[in-house]
């Protein structure tokens, strides 16, 4: 049997390593279009920082594709021929196959404005984004940010790191504040200003100001202008459907698949960025752009393809990033849900914090610890965790396990409770129950 997987990131590879678990012999062909296969996306806010080397990014060695025993073919996939069950390649050549993947991914959504593509002009896409800017980024220049969630964060952090002046625009009044509390996102603002980032709220760019060809400033609905040698964005993602749709397969946002991974074509197969994923237990279809939901969904499809019925459940959304030099844990559902039975509460540092036990992540030497919680009627729907994480792992499990917080609630939510030192005493009991 044949499997074809169009796709070379994580969910394409994790597919590889859950057939071949399941199949040892059947065979598996890849193809890609990104000249550098295989790395961590996520790796590449650290490399801008210099935190990382970029061959740090690449996770896997020879040895362990050797062990995948799969082929790699660094070919674009330009069409599905459904009823011969063939992939068309770039070339006009088909690649037959029994069963397909697609973990396509998305791209970086483009900015749309005038002179969005002159010299200088950068998004944080690939690899040879983040080497591209490295090129521009000089000491002592200057640079504009436009975006508002992570990845304009992170752009933002790393041209700070190579010693440019950087002034970073916000639609809003704040910080990421679909997710983030008012308080969190000024945690985070100010943060970024001690370290000289010059943030301009409510700013919009109507117009990148160019000269002979190069980035030179940018115009701003308001009708200022701001000098630039850089500009850099970063406004949502893309998925990567055209494939699925040339094919006339079912997409909504991305390519519509049930809980096993199954577009409308029964054969072929969608995870990662572009797939939006049936989840059981809400009902509804799913985008989830985080590198865990697309290794997870990956490894289910691949398990599927070879013969196993594996459902993917989404888990509760757990994510563990950097926010201003601050390492921030994001666990459930924490932004503006709506629900009126979440009620939200909010506290700083406790000492004992310290006292976890020693299989919870252990990280100090924070200057700010805070941690949010959304309390459900008899469980925990939701957690920010910001500096000292070792409250994070309890709370996730807490949260994935619909744990009962029946006992604790009504301490939580008393008016300036310790709501960490309740928290390490339930987690402490549960563990010793």
């Amino acid at each position: 049997m044949r499997r074809v997987i169009v796709g070379s990131g994580v969910a394409g590879v994790s597919a590889v390593e859950a057939i071949r678990g399941a199949d040892r012999s059947g065979e598996i062909i890849m193809l890609g279009d990104d000249p550098h296969g295989y790395y961590s996306r996520p790796g590449l806010a650290y490399f801008l920082t210099g935190e990382l080397h970029d061959k740090a990014l690449f996770p896997k060695t020879r040895e362990d594709y050797a062990r995948l025993n799969f082929s790699y073919r660094k070919a674009r996939a330009k069409g599905i021929d459904r009823r011969a069950k063939a992939v068309i390649l770039g070339d006009g050549s088909p690649l037959s196959y029994d069963k397909l993947l697609l973990a396509t991914g998305a791209l970086a959504a483009p900015m749309t404005v005038p002179g969005a593509n002159l010299h200088g002009v950068a998004k944080l896409d690939h690899l040879d984004d983040a080497r591209a800017i490295l090129k521009l980024a000089k000491r002592g220049r200057t640079a504009i940010v436009a975006g508002g969630g992570i990845t304009a964060l992170e752009l933002t952090e790393g041209l700070l790191a190579r010693g440019m002046k950087v002034h970073y625009l916000l639609r809003g009044d704040r910080y990421w504040s679909g997710v983030l509390d008012e308080r969190e996102s000024r945690i985070v603002e100010a943060r970024l200003q001690e370290e000289g980032v010059e943030i301009h709220f409510r700013s919009e760019v109507v117009e990148i100001l160019g000269r002979s060809g190069r980035v030179s400033g940018a115009r701003l609905l308001d009708g200022r202008s701001l000098k630039c040698d850089l500009f850099a964005y970063a406004v949502g993602i893309k998925p990567r459907i055209e494939l699925a749709q040339s094919a006339d397969l079912a997409c909504d946002r991305g390519i519509l698949v049930n809980e096993f991974l199954q577009t409308s074509d029964p054969d072929i197969y969608a995870a990662g960025d572009a797939a939006q994923v049936y989840d059981p237990l809400t009902g509804r279809s799913v985008l989830d752009s985080l590198w865990s939901p697309a290794r997870e969904q990956g490894f289910a499809a691949g398990l599927n393809m070879a013969g196993q019925s594996q459902a993917y459940i989404k888990t509760v959304p757990f994510n563990v990033t950097r926010l201003a030099g601050l390492t921030t844990t994001i666990i459930g559902a924490v932004g503006r849900g709506g629900d009126e039975d979440l009620v939200g509460i909010a506290r700083g540092d406790s000492e004992t914090w310290r006292q976890l036990p020693d299989a919870a992540v252990a990280q100090g030497g924070f200057d700010i610890n805070h941690v949010r919680l959304l309390v459900g009627a008899d469980r925990l729907i939701g957690a920010v965790v910001m500096g000292d994480q070792k409250l994070s792992m309890p709370l996730q499990k807490m949260i994935a396990q619909r744990m009962d917080i029946s006992p604790i609630r009504g301490r939580l939510l008393v008016k300036d409770a310790k709501i960490a030192d309740i928290i390490v005493d339930f987690w402490t009991h549960q563990a010793e129950a």
